[in-house]
């Protein structure tokens, strides 16, 4: 929601200044120099990026115009599922514990949290350490070595959209000045025309390079930096994921482990002490803590 109103806010005062200043909204309008820019644009992004990254773009898009970043439930859920996984490895045997990280889908500890369970990769990175702790010969800084690799490699997946969209950005402006150097040529053809279609020709011309700059700083690059704001939230939960565990197998109690992770949650998100107990002592609330603030 606040990309389109952002974009409306930029439109708008950037169409009002142009009509205020005396300028004609009919003469920006030139299909196809936009045509020209935004298919070279495309063109180039498809010859640049593998199917997959090409898909996983469009995916970004939409996590950034829905906001999709983590909310405070789920910060919760996820701690709340590392208590419950980390009293089972403190209490039970290992075969107990197994049934949960083997098949996340039939565990009732997974089952109760289903935006844990939904997130397939996050699942299955929680249950791959928890299943390294469970062989009982790993040390921990070989484990926390291993977290930051794959957390790295899992930022770098999900960056690849974003690093995509910016490079179109970069090359937008340049891109814009094609349009406009066509709409030159086209002009030059014109040359024994009447001033007043020559001056219509060149003014059309330079939208191009109005038009290359808007897309690429207006609305290229604050999608694309939307996209990445949403993702290194999603993230963030990896991080909270390698805290716990790697308090946990220093010895600390789960619910101090927790507090591990807690802390790793931008203060303005972050669950208090108290959500934190009453979600994983007190049973739990399926109630969203912004929705409570609400009430």
């Amino acid at each position: 929601m606040t990309i389109i109103i952002g974009l409306l806010v930029t439109l708008g005062c950037m169409l009002g200044g142009f009509v205020a200043m005396g300028g004609h909204v009919s003469v920006i309008w030139q299909p196809w120099e936009y045509v020209i820019i935004c298919g070279a644009a495309l063109g180039t992004f498809i010859v640049a990026n593998p199917l997959k990254t090409i898909k996983d773009t469009g995916k970004a898009l939409m996590e950034g115009l829905r906001n999709d970043a983590p909310t405070p439930r789920h910060y919760l859920d996820v701690l709340a599922v590392l208590y419950s996984l980390m009293r089972e490895l403190r209490g039970k045997s290992r075969n107990e514990v197994e049934k949960h990280i083997d098949e996340p889908d039939q565990s009732v500890i997974f089952q109760k949290f289903p935006s844990v369970l939904d997130n397939e990769d996050l699942t299955a990175f929680i249950c791959d350490y928890c299943r390294l702790i469970i062989i009982g010969n790993v040390r921990t800084h070989e484990i926390e070595s291993l977290m930051d690799e794959e957390i790295q490699t899992i930022r770098g997946d999900m960056m690849k959209s974003y690093h995509a969209l910016v490079s179109i950005s970069e090359g937008l402006p340049a891109l814009g000045i094609v349009a406009a150097v066509l709409g030159v040529i086209k002009a030059m053809g014109a040359l024994d025309q009447a001033p007043e279609v020559l001056g219509g020709l060149i003014g059309a011309a330079l939208v191009g390079t109005f038009a290359g700059i808007f897309f690429s700083y207006a609305v290229v690059t604050p999608m694309a930096t939307k996209s990445k704001i949403v993702r290194e939230k999603k993230l963030r939960l990896y991080v909270i994921v390698k805290q716990t565990l790697l308090a946990f197998m220093n010895g600390a109690m789960p619910q101090v482990a927790l507090e591990h992770g807690r802390k790793t949650i931008s203060a303005y998100e972050r669950p208090s002490i108290d959500e934190v107990e009453q979600e994983t002592l007190g049973g739990g609330s399926q109630t969203d803590p912004a929705q409570k603030e609400a009430a």
